[in-house]
């Protein structure tokens, strides 16, 4: 599945729109590493814990996009975008969406 950030992708021809696509995960913190990661607060730097969670999150969002893509029959999705949000205290949302197309190489 090609993906862009654009609404066209190279040396392609979009032939046919599918629809809007989204894919969207919810993953809550374990409160162990919630406390820890207050004390990371304190002394500064990366919190690895709050990472690793939206890396996941991000990439099952993407994954669960992919597939709804594949079943409308698109090989391509145009315009992606990822956006996170708070839905809770202690628990993210990721969201990944774009339109889901039919791409063919360009005649030249």
């Amino acid at each position: 599945m090609l993906i862009s950030t654009t609404d066209f992708i190279p040396n392609k021809d979009i032939v046919e729109f599918k629809g809007l696509v989204k894919g969207t995960s919810v993953r809550a913190k374990h409160i162990g590493k919630d406390f820890l990661a207050g004390l990371k607060h304190i002394v500064g730097g990366e919190i690895n814990t709050y990472k690793e969670m939206l890396d996941e999150s991000r990439d099952f969002a993407i994954s669960r996009m992919i597939k709804e893509a594949e079943d409308l029959g698109a090989n391509a999705i145009t315009s992606c975008r990822l956006s996170s949000s708070q839905v809770m205290q202690g628990a993210s949302e990721m969201v990944a969406y774009g339109t889901a197309v039919v791409v063919q190489d360009k005649d030249i």
